[in-house]
């Protein structure tokens, strides 16, 4: 095991985490806030830079990291990140106890928007944003930004790394230089970010039903293009996105769809290459279950309004799509972000929004869930299996992208699945035994969709988990194997399981 090659990265990381910690820091000082906070944001500042140059100084002797290596040094190094990242929090007493804490942190990091704070409206500025900015870092993924700074090696230490941080089934480069791809993901994904904020910048002034004015001013803006970007969706006032204009709620779906878009489809369309865009498969599935869901789930909620066609004319139309449009958006990406109580909806509205959660939007992509490609290749697999079944000399020929998947790929996709569903059976499992579910309104239909919520890193699930309600009911101890279900759905399972594997840590 390279540790020393291990430790320098996470050593680069550190740094850099401590660097990002002025951003907040100066959000402090710009919202004329209490020295608590910022002492608060420059004591792990100064703990990270100051552990982060110590591990530097240790040379390693092999400068590449062989596969479990990368993928342990990637589970490691978001563990690491939480647990700085949570301790402003612990400082300016916002979030005083420290399991908590890490919990919303590592909420934040893997994007999954699930928190404990019951009123987000008592959270200074400078710890809104903190909340909301480390969506936009666990988005992309800290990985790939610091492997614009890690030499090339033979090994494909870099390539690993990658692979260990994108989500999807398989992660290529998009040049031929690594520290090139890592350059252009991360220019895409900033471009795309600033360019939500401006368009919320003209969103029109709302008022609340208690009267209450919604702007989304620069720091709203920013907030929310924050937790789009990254698909978190961290709320920063009550009622998510309700309240805000019809405007914001249509910019804010529309750039989530965006953002579940694979990512080298954008740098093709850069260099030109359009119809390739529109010919991918996956791309055309992704948006087949978008429409197909927002139908489904219209019909339903007006047939829930309705007994007759006359009934119809009192249906605000536009209201209906845009919520389900809004919340179609937000689930699939794995967002999270609400603008209607979908707890109250009918039941199959629920079970499609539930199925949403689980599928995910497309790989490569900043959201959670299985991701839409695995789910093709699973089905492509299942009509295969059944053909072979009716000739058994039919020859299998799978394939996605106008490519021929090979065997160990189609079976990697099964297995990770597989995994995927024992994970959240787990999960559930365990949560059943927590004395708080007692107090839950519906206890099985929380623990399974706070569990799906979790490792697909969604955020909101139903019942007591539900869209305006949070995770804070939960003992310290669930709430403990929910963060490390985040971290394994983010991570999707593998390098958090390598970490308890005993070959990991033998000589090679």
């Amino acid at each position: 095991m390279n540790y020393k090659g291990i430790g320098q990265i996470l050593g680069k990381i550190m740094i850099l985490e401590g660097i990002m910690l002025i951003i907040p820091c100066i959000v402090s000082f710009i919202y004329n806030e209490s020295i608590i906070n910022s002492v608060a944001f420059i004591v792990p500042m100064v703990l990270l830079w100051t552990l982060g140059i110590i591990l530097q100084h240790f040379k390693p002797e092999r400068k590449g990291l062989y596969q479990k290596e990368a993928f342990a040094t990637v589970a490691f190094a978001w563990i690491i990140m939480t647990l700085f990242a949570a301790i402003p929090y612990i400082i300016n007493r916002e979030i005083p106890n420290y399991i908590d804490a890490v919990f919303e942190m590592m909420s934040g990091f893997t994007t999954t928007g699930a928190s404990i704070v019951e009123d987000v409206t008592l959270l200074s500025h400078s710890s809104l944003f903190w909340r909301s900015f480390t969506h936009w870092i666990g988005g992309m993924g800290i990985l790939v930004f610091i492997l614009i700074f890690i030499p090339e090696s033979k090994e494909g230490s870099s390539l690993y790394l990658l692979k260990a941080e994108s989500p999807g089934p398989k992660v290529g480069k998009l040049s031929s230089k690594m520290k090139m791809t890592s350059t252009i993901l991360y220019l895409i994904y900033l471009g795309l970010t600033i360019l939500e904020i401006v368009f919320l910048l003209f969103s029109p002034d709302a008022i609340g039903p208690d009267g209450k004015v919604y702007e989304m001013n620069l720091f709203n803006s920013m907030l929310t293009a924050f937790g789009t970007a990254g698909t978190g969706g961290f709320g920063f006032v009550a009622d998510s996105m309700e309240h805000f204009s019809n405007y914001s709620q249509y910019v804010i779906s529309t750039f989530l769809i965006l953002f579940g878009i694979n990512f080298s489809l954008y740098f093709l369309i850069l260099i030109g290459k359009i119809k390739a865009v529109l010919k991918n498969e996956e791309l055309r599935v992704y948006f087949g279950v978008v429409f197909a869901a927002i139908a489904l789930i219209m019909f339903d909620l007006i047939l829930n309004k309705v007994n007759s066609f006359a009934e119809l004319k009192n249906v605000n139309f536009e209201e209906t799509f845009r919520i389900s449009f809004f919340q179609v958006a937000s689930i699939i990406t794995t967002a999270g972000y609400t603008n209607a109580n979908f707890d109250l909806w009918p039941e199959v509205s629920k079970m499609v929004l539930i199925i949403l959660m689980l599928t995910g939007a497309m790989a490569g992509s900043t959201c959670g869930g299985i991701k839409m490609s695995r789910i093709v290749i699973f089905f492509k697999g299942i009509v295969m299996k059944i053909k072979r079944i009716i000739n058994p000399r039919y020859v299998a020929k799978m394939q996605l992208e106008g490519e021929i998947l090979e065997e160990d790929t189609v079976n990697d996709v099964f297995a990770f699945i597989a995994i995927y569903i024992l994970v959240i059976v787990g999960v559930v499992f365990i949560l059943c035994f927590d004395p708080a579910c007692k107090n839950f309104s519906q206890p099985f239909l929380t623990n399974i969709t706070a569990s799906i919520s979790c490792v697909s890193n969604i955020g909101p699930g139903l019942a007591s988990v539900g869209p305006y309600a949070s995770f804070a009911e939960y003992s310290y101890f669930s709430k403990i194997i929910l963060t490390l279900t985040m971290l394994t759905g983010r991570l999707e399972i593998f390098p958090v399981l390598i970490l308890f594997s005993k070959k990991t840590w033998q000589k090679m």
